[in-house]
């Protein structure tokens, strides 16, 4: 509906409402708070960032710190390995030359006991790590006995022992035994003797 004004007066305005300080300083200080609380959060959310993030990196530093030392660890293990099969080949090269006696030197040494014992002879001779077997014939019991001693006073065999001696059939016009012992290589074998030689003649006399 349009309302006319026939009276030609104008309109009274309304009388503006005056706002209460009180609630002005209300508010105010409502925004003060908060502007102040919102201060207050931003610090401590910076203050957690910064703290957060030292964290992280202190994590980062461990964990990088357990990788190499994790690998260090796996070379310590490969090296003690390496190591233990290093010093298993030494000690198997020095038992070795503790027990070794060349195959010249100790075929010299028997050699020479035969050959300082009268009546005996050897058929053969086998060695089976640091044991030899002796298989031969004697002219009689007394000659395998001076056999067996003049091989402990070589000082190449330890621990001689008979393990059979019996007559042989085998040449009815001739009396011998057979035998086999067995013998250790000593583990420190004296220098191998040098040949004696062979005795001078006789000086002749004055005629």
């Amino acid at each position: 509906m349009i309302r006319i004004n026939l009276l030609g007066q104008a309109r009274p305005k309304a009388a503006k409402q005056a706002v209460p300080v009180e609630a002005t300083v209300r508010v105010l200080m409502l925004i003060g708070a908060l502007a102040a609380a919102f201060i207050v959060l931003f610090v401590v959310y910076v203050g957690q960032n910064k703290e957060l993030t030292a964290t992280k990196q202190h994590i980062s530093d461990v964990q990088a710190e357990k990788a190499r030392l994790q690998q260090v660890k796996a070379q310590v293990t490969q090296f003690e390995s390496e190591k233990a099969v290093l010093q298993q080949r030494i000690n198997v090269i020095e038992e070795l030359q503790k027990g070794r006696t060349g195959g010249q030197e100790l075929l010299t040494a028997v050699a020479n006991t035969v050959s300082r014992t009268d009546g005996v002879w050897l058929t053969s001779l086998s060695k089976t790590g640091n044991t030899l077997t002796l298989d031969g014939e004697a002219s009689s019991v007394n000659a395998v006995a001076n056999f067996i001693t003049q091989m402990k006073r070589s000082g190449y065999f330890d621990k001689i022992e008979i393990k059979e001696a019996k007559e042989n059939d085998l040449e009815k016009a001739v009396q011998t035994f057979a035998f086999t012992m067995n013998a250790e290589i000593a583990v420190q074998a004296p220098p191998a003797a040098a040949t004696p030689p062979a005795a001078a003649p006789a000086a002749k006399g004055r005629s």
